[in-house]
């Protein structure tokens, strides 16, 4: 065992010392598996699990999230990951990590709401992409369906003028 990241530091550095030792001993502190084990706990419990309700029929309830940190492809470097609920098909879009709300809204309706139409919820992790400023869920919110459905309008004017 070690007394915790301070005390082992304080303990090496009176007999040792090399370039990067105090991240060093954070990293190997921190990746103690004893020392996780054992320590105190400062934050609130964790809430329990809830299982999602299962729908009616496809396309009705969808979960949502990204893959990231891939190496740069074709200008991508994420991919974005909506799956159907009921029958676990899955839809993978090639994204940037950089995307904004509206352009993730513009790719929902391109990829599902034109071929699946909207559906009743979407559920996803609390990722800043997915949470508006005041803490709601964006994709979830009447937001999100009222981008969704000008931007259907918008481009349906589009085709009529063009």
């Amino acid at each position: 065992g070690h007394p915790g990241q301070e005390k082992t530091l304080k303990l090496v550095n009176r007999d040792f010392h090399w370039p990067g030792m105090t991240q060093f001993m954070k990293d190997y502190v921190s990746s103690c598996q004893q020392h996780s084990r054992n320590k105190n706990i400062h934050h609130k419990k964790f809430g329990l699990l809830k299982p999602l309700p299962i729908p009616n029929g496809p396309w009705i309830c969808l979960l949502m999230d990204f893959i990231t940190q891939f190496p740069l492809s074709n200008s991508f470097d994420s991919i974005l990951v909506i799956v159907d609920i009921f029958s676990k098909m899955a839809v993978f879009i090639p994204k940037m990590s950089s995307i904004t709300s509206l352009e993730l809204a513009h790719s929902f309706i391109k990829n599902i709401f034109s071929k699946h139409g909207l559906p009743s919820s979407i559920a996803s992790d609390r990722g800043p992409l997915f949470v508006s400023s005041s803490g709601t869920i964006f994709v979830s919110s009447s937001r999100f369906q009222e981008i969704c459905q000008l931007l259907t309008i918008q481009k349906l004017m589009d085709r009529q003028r063009g």
